[in-house]
C-alpha cells in the first residue's frame, strides 16, 4: 500500500489535510506523524503549517524535523508544502523580527504591509489576506493537471513568498500587487493557499500530488 506522511510538529491544520488526502487517495495510507522513520519511508510527504513562523521553526528544529525535511527534499520523494509549510521552505522570513527557515528553496518571506491598497480602486486591503483568489499557473506541471487556469483557491495569510529567481515560480495571484503562490523545484512543490479548504480544485491538487512521481516537468 502506498503511504503519505503528513508531518506533525503541532502547528498545522493536520486533521483537515489528512481527511482531504484520505478522500482522494484511494488505497493510500495517510500517516500523521513526527517519526523520522515513517516520514523517510513514505511514498509522499506533506509539510503543512499554520501560525507564527518563529514557533513553527522552533518546533521543527526541536523535533529534529528540519534534517528530516531536507532528507526528503534530497531523496526524490515527492514533497508538498502547504501555507506556512511553503514559507518554511524558504531561506528566511520577515515574521517575528526575522526567522531563519529551512533553506530548501531560495527566497524570502515578506509582510504584505499595513498600508496595502488595491492598485485599481485605491481601496485599503485587509491584512491578513483571507478568502478566495484566482491562481494563475505560470508553468505546466503535473500538480496543475485538470485544474483550470485562474481557478480560485482559499487563502489565509499576512506574509508572502518572494523567490530569489523566477525559475521556481509555478503560480501567482494578486492582492494589491502580483505575488507568488506556488513554487517548485525537482521533487518539491509548495503552495500558499489551502487545498483542503478549496473544494474541488483543491482536492484535485492533492490527488495530483499523490499521483506524482516527483519528476520535474523540466
Amino acid at each position: 500500500m502506498s503511504t503519505v506522511a503528513v508531518i506533525d510538529y503541532g502547528m498545522g491544520n493536520l486533521h483537515s489535510v489528512a481527511k482531504a488526502l484520505e478522500k482522494v487517495g484511494h488505497g493510500v495510507e495517510v500517516q500523521v506523524t513526527a517519526d523520522a522513520g515513517h516520514i523517510l519511508t513514505a511514498d509522499h510527504v506533506v509539510l503543512p503549517g499554520v501560525g507564527a513562523m518563529r514557533d513553527c521553526m522552533a518546533e521543527i528544529s526541536r523535533l529534529g524535523l528540519d534534517k528530516v525535511v531536507h532528507q526528503v527534499a534530497e531523496s526524490g520523494t515527492p514533497l508538498l508544502g502547504v501555507c506556512v509549510g511553503m514559507q518554511a521552505m524558504m531561506d528566511w522570513s520577515a515574521e517575528n523580527e526575522g526567522v531563519d527557515c529551512l533553506g530548501i528553496l531560495p527566497g524570502k518571506v515578506q509582510y504584505f504591509g499595513s498600508e496595502l491598497t488595491d492598485g485599481k480602486t485605491g481601496e485599503r486591503l485587509k491584512i491578513p489576506h483571507m478568502g478566495w483568489n484566482q491562481v494563475h499557473q505560470t508553468m505546466d506541471h503535473p500538480l496543475w493537471r485538470g485544474i483550470p487556469q485562474d481557478a480560485r483557491f482559499y487563502f489565509v495569510h499576512s506574509y508572502y513568498v518572494e523567490p530569489a529567481g523566477p525559475e521556481v515560480i509555478a503560480a501567482t495571484s494578486e492582492y494589491g500587487f502580483p505575488f507568488t503562490v506556488a513554487v517548485t523545484r525537482n521533487n518539491v512543490f509548495a503552495v500558499q493557499f489551502h487545498p483542503e479548504k478549496s473544494q474541488h480544485d483543491g482536492l484535485k491538487l492533492y490527488e495530483n500530488f499523490l499521483n506524482w512521481d516527483g519528476t520535474s516537468p523540466t
